[in-house]
């Protein structure tokens, strides 16, 4: 009887989104072209695409004199939100 090699273990992938009351949510899986594995990437790639956006909009933001105090905080927590995204997104993906 011979054996078989053991498969890797699968790496649990923190999924883009919270579960509930905010805790992470993560994929176990050993496929890379799952439908959640796929549709995660969709999630991120559209997270990070209005990542750029909302930073494109936020230069704009700051070098207009007209904005006032209330609009830079709106800006402020959108950018705080935006980069837990970003955060979220590169600790899923093996960074820290």
């Amino acid at each position: 009887m011979t054996h078989q090699p053991h498969p890797e273990p699968a790496i649990p992938r923190l999924l883009p989104s919270a579960g509930s009351g905010g805790k992470p949510s993560y994929l176990l899986t050993d496929r890379d072209d799952g439908y959640v594995g796929r549709y995660a990437d969709g999630v991120e790639a559209l997270q990070l695409g209005m990542c750029v956006g909302l930073l494109a909009h936020a230069r704009a933001m700051i070098g207009d004199p007209a904005v006032d105090a209330r609009q830079l905080r709106f800006l402020a927590e959108q950018l705080c939100a935006a980069l837990m995204d970003a955060v979220r997104i590169a600790k899923g993906r093996g960074a820290g």
